[in-house]
């Protein structure tokens, strides 16, 4: 690199050959930020789902993916600048060019590796958050089915359970609570998350129209722009069904709670009737 700018120096140009070799340095090194910061990503993400899954994982794997977003913004506004400096004339001129083309071109592998581990784990947080959902639903209907037993078990036994019945529905509600707040928070970094990928997008979008002499290039930003398009639009059609299936879920446990309350009510009537009968 420090040949590049010796001869432009010399040439009275010093100042534009450091602003050069200073904008290469900070892309170059950002590039290999965002290479590292993939790697760890993918580690991350290939615990989703596992016995080692947790909301810390998931934290740092937000922490991590949203840091790399910024970066890549970043080194795009970075090379967008280094690529509108003036270059020296003739050789050395040819150089610092080969060198933006080269830096282009990892920047765009990084990005590349970035954006696929990303949709991956867009995906496995999909898959989590069906299975979190098919467990509250069954929790849920386990729940209610012993509550039925319990008010069943006979009328002396019903009445003097129903303090503890009290005691278990309201840890049941906190439970529930407490499933849907994590479920909600699941929902919330898969929104942020295809948010973060329709950036990438965007970045492929800005490279293209930087690099449009280069048609080599040029096909494979586009390509994966076309490819970032389908994906974003189709994470958002999950998600809205994601959205409806719940919406039908909690209607769903409000009409089974509807049912419940009446049958309770029925079987209380039918204690109490039986009760003023034997009499």
């Amino acid at each position: 690199m420090s040949g590049f700018g010796s001869n432009y120096q010399s040439g009275g140009g010093g100042g534009e050959a450091n602003r050069l070799q200073k904008y290469s340095h900070t892309i170059g090194s950002n590039i290999q930020k965002i290479i590292q910061n993939v790697k760890s990503m993918q580690q991350l993400v290939n615990q989703l789902g596992t016995e080692q899954d947790s909301p810390q994982l998931q934290a740092q794997l937000h922490k991590v993916q949203q840091y790399t977003n910024g970066l890549a913004k970043d080194t795009t506004t970075e090379l967008r600048t280094f690529k509108s400096l003036p270059a020296p004339a003739g050789e050395e001129g040819r150089g610092w060019r080969m060198q933006q083309d080269r830096l282009t071109k990892q920047f765009t592998q990084a990005l590349n590796d970035f954006q696929a581990t990303q949709r991956l784990a867009a995906s496995k947080e999909k898959e989590a958050l069906k299975r979190a959902r098919a467990h509250s639903d069954s929790q849920y209907f386990e729940r209610g089915g012993s509550t039925l037993v319990d008010i069943g078990g006979g009328g002396g036994g019903a009445a003097a359970a129903a303090p503890g019945n009290q005691q278990q529905q309201l840890q049941v509600q906190l439970e529930q609570e407490a499933e849907l707040d994590a479920i909600r928070e699941r929902e919330s970094q898969i929104r942020q998350l295809e948010t973060d990928i329709g950036d990438v997008n965007q970045i492929f979008k800005d490279l293209a129209t930087m690099v449009h002499e280069q048609g080599e290039v040029i096909d494979s930003i586009e390509a994966n722009v076309e490819t970032a398009q389908v994906n974003v639009q189709q994470g958002s059609v999950e998600l809205q069904s994601a959205r409806q299936y719940q919406n039908k879920a909690r209607r769903k446990k409000l009409i089974l709670l509807f049912i419940l309350l009446i049958v309770i009510a029925i079987i209380i009537g039918l204690i109490v009737w039986s009760a003023k009968s034997s009499k």
